[in-house]
């Protein structure tokens, strides 16, 4: 099975929560090549908290670093340059395999390459995350555009949080499916995230049978 490669459509649309649900429905493993920024805990360890079995599941990052900036500012920071050739290095063999992207498609590792870069060289196929804002449209069918000329494979887009009625739209627009939404919660806990993979798996199993 390819891995699972969850990105958004930016910063703060629920990449995370999408993230532990589809491990969870997946009993999979999950993976943040890159974590940029921890003083209030990493991304691992609020999956950890929510998966029902997370003992071995939540893999360590590639990278860990201090500064909660675009990965390639982060490692500036510290000295380093990270490379997609080195995170493809570094990914697990375990499988099935879930991986948590940073930001968008199009935020950079370093000078040259992008996180687009990387799903496409793991052999991924990617799970788009939408949220509901002002401009979540636009920047969603940016998104996939971003995946249509870069050639990456999609199983289709999950929405998370509170949604008007265009999910189908940009499910149409796109011309990539929708897998389903996820509602909103004040407090997404370990019993939200098992509720919310039950109601996923069917299509997350139907989409990823029929992946190339």
């Amino acid at each position: 099975m390819k891995p699972l490669f969850i990105t958004g459509i930016g910063t703060g649309v629920g990449k995370t929560l999408v993230s532990a649900i589809v491990a969870e429905a997946l009993d999979a493993y999950y993976w943040k090549p890159v974590q940029a920024g921890f003083d209030a805990g990493t991304d691992a360890e609020w999956v950890a908290q929510r998966l029902s079995r997370p003992s071995g599941r939540v893999l360590p990052e590639g990278y860990q670093l201090k500064k909660p900036a675009s990965p390639h500012i982060a490692a500036r920071e510290e000295g380093l340059t990270i490379h997609v050739e080195d995170l493809a290095a570094r990914m697990p063999a375990a499988r099935p395999l879930v991986v948590e992207g940073a930001g968008g498609l199009l935020v950079p590792l370093n000078e040259n390459e992008f996180m687009a870069d990387l799903a496409l060289r793991l052999g991924s196929v990617v799970v788009l995350v939408s949220r509901n804002y002002l401009g979540s449209i636009n920047h969603s069918l940016l998104t996939a555009e971003v995946c249509r000329t870069r050639g990456l494979t999609v199983a289709g887009w999950i929405f998370n949080d509170q949604y008007g009625d265009y999910e189908e739209e940009i499910a149409r627009w796109s011309g990539y499916p929708k897998l389903g939404s996820v509602p909103y919660s004040e407090e997404p806990g370990a019993a939200f995230v098992r509720e919310q993979a039950g109601r996923l798996r069917p299509a997350l199993a139907a989409a990823l049978s029929t992946a190339p």
